[in-house]
């Protein structure tokens, strides 16, 4: 692999520009390529002057999506296979629709030899690791195929081992309040009710357990009509009995979580004002959210509310996967350290 890992984002929507944007901010990966199927405005936007990846190369994911790119008048240079074809890049992110990474690894990357960072919408035997940054970076180490989880149970992760790590965990119950859809999807989503998982348990406890293999967790989720962000209510039982001021500790000590009061910030709309005000690209919020004043830790119970931006919490796991899996990093601090400073995260 070359010093620099190149890297092709295929699948250029809601995290796939995200990731693609993040990869060009780091000194130490290149981005050679996005492919994608649809000629859509996001593609058309994303590559104007103006847009936050003008100037990279543009392939199509197939020969259908190239003649539909052409005839839009799109410069393309050719179709993925062709660029795998041609050895020209080392690992793909793929941020396609659920269910087509696994037919592409199938029918396109494991011909060509290629690493992949799959995202969470896949199942989990897609890859040989499920990956979060802070827990397990060490997993991906030559690692072919390496998997980023959804932003729930990204988030749910980072949290969860904070307190996993400095008291010990028994039991974990999370109920989702899941946004029903992001703000650009206009034509999906519940309108005027709450969507139930018809899970029992909803998927969410399943996935964090492929990586906090161990935990025992269960979880409820429903969909409601809000588009800006998921907020989970965590119930857990400690190995031992606890403090306010011990997770409070936990959560402050731990990377890409942040903690602001409910009393100045009553709802997910005033979070994601913050992060307007603070000017992030597309207001994206990579940091987990806990609401501090609302958490409560009696002897051996702990319970607290969370935010999670669905758009953006990924992003940061994603460069760190593709330092992990090309083993131009080994050391996951220096890693997230670097990667949090290229994206303005907070801590």
């Amino acid at each position: 692999m070359h010093t620099k890992p190149r890297v092709v984002v295929n699948g250029i929507g809601t995290i796939g520009k995200r990731v693609a944007h993040a990869i060009k901010l780091q000194d130490d990966i290149k981005l050679v390529a996005i492919s994608t199927k649809a000629p859509n405005y996001i593609l058309k936007t994303v590559l104007e002057p103006k847009g936050p990846l003008y100037g990279t190369d543009l392939y199509a994911s197939d020969s259908e999506a190239l003649e539909a790119m052409k005839k839009e008048g799109m410069w393309v240079n050719g179709t993925l296979e062709d660029l795998l074809r041609n050895g020209a890049v080392d690992i793909v992110i793929d941020c396609t629709p659920e269910g087509i990474g696994a037919l592409n690894k199938k029918n396109l990357y494991e011909k060509y030899g290629v690493k992949v960072i799959f995202q969470g919408g896949e199942k989990a035997d897609v890859a040989e690791t499920t990956f979060n940054a802070a827990y397990n970076y060490e997993e991906a180490f030559d690692k072919h195929y390496v998997r980023v989880p959804s932003c729930n149970t990204t988030s749910l992760i980072r949290t969860l081992s904070a307190i996993d790590w400095k008291i010990g965990i028994e039991y974990v119950f999370v109920a989702l309040a899941r946004r029903a859809v992001d703000p650009h999807e206009y034509n999906k989503g519940p309108i005027n009710a709450i969507e139930f998982d018809k899970h029992v348990p909803s998927h969410h406890s399943i996935d964090v357990k492929t990586v906090m293999k161990h935990l025992n967790i269960f979880s409820l989720a429903v969909k409601v009509p809000t588009t800006l962000a998921h907020t989970h209510m965590v119930d857990i039982v400690t190995k031992r009995e606890t403090s306010l001021e011990e997770i409070i500790e936990a959560f402050e000590n731990q990377t890409r979580v942040i903690m602001l009061n409910a009393k100045e910030y009553p709802a997910t709309s005033t979070i994601i004002e913050k992060f307007r005000d603070y000017c992030r690209p597309r207001y994206d919020m990579y940091e987990v959210v806990v609401l501090k004043d609302l958490i409560n830790a009696e002897k051996n119970r702990v319970r607290y509310m969370q935010v999670v931006h669905q758009e953006a919490v990924v992003v940061p796991e994603n460069v760190d996967a593709i330092r992990a899996i090309s083993g131009i990093e080994k050391d996951k601090w220096k890693s997230i350290r670097k990667t949090n400073e290229s994206l303005g995260i907070i801590k």
